[in-house]
């Protein structure tokens, strides 16, 4: 349900470097397979133009142990922690780890969500995500490691869940209320409207909520349907209620798990939108989505985990640039393939031959043909195309291709689906 600023006491939380609670002595960043999903392209060479470099090879999976920040101005330090937060960070975790018995769901995992990006966080389901955020949320204790939510620890988490806004899971209400009533029930709860004072302070502050509460079920499209009953909501309507619920308080940080569960494509289309523009008021937008698609639409950063271990944070395109282009050629005579093939690979390149359909390029065919496979960047299509006719050699078609977030997704985490749940893992 809708995160509220109420939770259950969690006890101390050490917030004093993730030292404790390992057991095996080791150094943050050692041994926790950090590589990232970059395939090496080999460097050109032979007669193409421009083979004497090499695409560059980037890392995307950089450990945050290496970049840990010291003293340096725009830094700032809080009693108690023995690792400064960036200033500019709206989340930032060192070493986070949460074990349930013998078993580790969170494994030192270093956040750092800038403020003001709108971040993705994917994984295959039981990567930890869910459990990560509840982390976040206050709604439940780490087991190790630092962690601090718009600047406060998550020790204390009554110092910043004011200023967040939540939706975990699926959003649940009265069913027999409408959307209005329960939007007011929470609004009561989290304060909104309080702070009018004087002798009109009670009427005030409901005009207040009203007016807060009509902004958001406009804001998520739901102004129609205001006063239907919970009871009666689609899955999409309920989760688009959730998402007014968290954005209630104004918060300067909005965590949602699965926003777009349940949504048809133009629902969608109008959370997409939504989470834009809330973004561009300044608001951090921290969301987990197993829709690869829309968060490389929507998202400038992402963070990646699986088995609870850090496979890449940072830019979007910064991943996808490191992995590997390609260029598809389709020969109009079929046995010209492996010729072709030959005539690139003394070039230098790394070459493929798959059969692939001939509809994946002209929809109204059906035919199936020999498909070179040329590791390159798409710069060089018009290099290898004059190879190809040099050769003698007639390409029914040429295209470029640059691997989207889903396959890279798949490519890093060995799934098959994103969706497929691990064994043994988290939630």
């Amino acid at each position: 349900m809708p995160a509220q600023n109420r939770h259950a006491p969690a006890g101390p939380v050490t917030d004093t470097g993730h030292a404790q609670g390992h057991g095996q002595g080791q150094g943050h960043g050692q041994g926790h397979g950090h590589a990232g999903p970059v395939l090496p392209v080999a460097p050109l060479a032979g007669d193409l133009p421009g083979s004497a470099s090499s695409v560059p090879q980037t890392a995307p999976c950089q450990s945050q142990t290496a970049g840990r920040p010291g003293t340096r101005p725009g830094i700032r330090q809080r009693p108690g922690g023995s690792e400064p937060a960036p200033a500019d960070a709206a989340v930032w975790t060192r070493g986070l780890t949460k074990q349930y018995g013998q078993r580790r769901v969170v494994d030192q995992l270093d956040l750092l969500i800038p403020a003001g990006a709108l971040s993705g966080f994917v994984g295959p389901n039981g990567a930890g995500k869910s459990t990560t955020l509840r982390m976040l949320l206050g709604l439940v204790r780490p087991s190790a490691g630092s962690a601090r939510v718009l600047g406060e620890p998550v020790s204390a988490p009554d110092r910043y869940l004011g200023r967040t806004g939540a939706m975990i899971e699926g959003p649940t209400f009265h069913p027999g209320l409408s959307a209005r009533r329960n939007l007011e029930q929470l609004a009561l709860l989290r304060g909104v409207g309080t702070r009018a004072g004087g002798a009109r302070r009670s009427q005030r502050g409901r005009r207040a909520r009203w007016e807060r509460i009509d902004e958001v079920l406009h804001q998520v499209g739901l102004t129609s349907r205001a006063d239907d009953p919970f009871g009666s909501y689609s899955l999409g309507m309920k989760q688009r209620l959730g998402i007014a619920a968290a954005l209630l308080p104004r918060p300067k940080l909005l965590i949602l798990d699965e926003p777009t569960n349940g949504l048809d494509p133009a629902g969608i289309r109008e959370i997409r939108t939504l989470l834009r523009d809330l973004a561009g008021t300044g608001m951090t937008v921290f969301v987990s989505s197993h829709l690869l698609s829309e968060v490389e639409q929507i998202c400038d950063h992402l963070v990646m985990i699986r088995s609870g271990r850090m496979l890449f944070q940072g830019h979007v395109a910064d991943l996808l640039a490191a992995e590997d282009p390609r260029i598809l050629l389709v020969p109009e005579r079929d046995d010209d393939a492996v010729r072709l093939a030959g005539v690139l690979g003394s070039a230098g390149l790394r070459i493929e031959i798959e059969m692939t359909d001939e509809s994946c390029f002209v929809p109204t065919l059906v035919e199936r043909h020999p498909v070179v496979v040329a590791h390159a960047p798409g710069g060089l299509a018009a290099d290898i195309n004059r190879l190809a006719m040099r050769a003698g050699i007639t390409l029914r078609s040429i295209r470029t291709h640059r691997p989207n977030l889903e396959e890279t997704f798949l490519k890093a985490t060995g799934d098959v689906d994103g969706d497929l749940t691990m064994r043994g893992g988290a939630t």
